[in-house]
């Protein structure tokens, strides 16, 4: 988990929200690849697993994270159809199933926060899902999330 980094006071601290949309992605992306549902419980062992991996404290920046983090991928879960079909609309001469795991729970988490999370500008989303991208899967990749961010973007206010 990279984490972007805020800076606050002259201490440089990461955002709650950036570290959550990334722990959404790796567990969706975890679960995918076990081919297990994205419950509670797996996201309990989950997220006690990466505590002790990375070495992640307890504190407020975590509980929020996590919360936030659970909120994503509950809505994921919840509208999985919706959300696949919305970026399979716009994943032009690719075939859905051939997006890279990352690329794929990436614009899963982005699309439902742009859908799910009205508080959250798109444009938010799209630059959080572009800067993930690029910690994750490389420079070209969040190219690509963000041509498909905007252009969901674009067809759901149209809409």
């Amino acid at each position: 988990m990279s984490g972007d980094l805020q800076e606050h006071d002259n201490e440089i601290r990461p955002h709650s929200k950036r570290m959550g949309r990334e722990i959404a992605m790796q567990f969706l992306f975890a679960c995918e690849m076990k081919e297990e549902i994205a419950g509670a419980a797996a996201f309990d062992d989950f997220f006690e697993t990466a505590g002790s991996v990375f070495q992640l404290k307890d504190d407020r920046l975590m509980r929020r994270a996590r919360e936030y983090a659970t909120h994503l991928y509950q809505q994921v879960e919840l509208h999985r159809e919706e959300i696949d079909k919305i970026i399979g609309a716009h994943c032009k001469n690719w075939d859905f199933d051939r997006l890279s795991g990352v690329d794929r729970n990436l614009l899963r988490v982005a699309v439902a926060e742009m859908k799910y999370f009205e508080e959250v500008p798109a444009v938010v989303s799209i630059d959080e899902a572009v800067g993930i991208a690029r910690d994750y899967s490389g420079a070209d990749s969040g190219n690509f999330i963000n041509g498909m961010l905007n252009a969901v973007k674009d067809a759901e206010t149209k809409a």
